[in-house]
């Protein structure tokens, strides 16, 4: 089967990734059991390209949270790949998250992530508040 991916294919692989932990070439394993060929270099541009269009929405999310007044911060460390060197390097993620439906609060439940390869400069960019 030819063609580009549908953004149906995009969708699934990106939940397939992101929620279910599923690596792209794994992915591209199962796709093509299934008689969709798409190498795994072509599912990380298709990644990239849907992150690009995702941005704004991800923007939009961590301003509407930020404007909250309680916050829930946690930062975790993990192991990323590193090409150029041939081993890992540590990475860090954040989550800013809101939920105070346990206290009364009406505003929806949301979270945002972000995530950066170092720890500079990443508390300006990812907690400033609109105070």
């Amino acid at each position: 089967m030819g063609g580009p991916p549908t953004e149906a294919t995009i969708a699934y692989v990106l939940v397939s990734k992101y929620a279910d932990h599923l690596p792209l070439y794994r992915q591209s394993q199962i796709l093509a059991r299934a008689g969709l060929d798409l190498h795994r270099a072509v599912l990380a541009d298709r990644v990239g390209k849907a992150a690009f269009h995702l941005k704004p929405v991800v923007d939009r999310l961590a301003d509407h949270l930020k404007r909250s007044d309680k916050l829930f911060m946690d930062e975790t460390s993990a192991p990323v790949l590193d090409p150029a060197r041939g081993t890992t390097k540590t990475g860090y993620l954040w989550a800013l998250a809101r939920d105070d439906r346990a206290w009364g609060g009406e505003d929806p439940p949301g979270v945002v992530y972000f995530y950066a390869p170092g720890r500079a400069g990443v508390n300006g960019r990812c907690c400033r508040t609109h105070a």
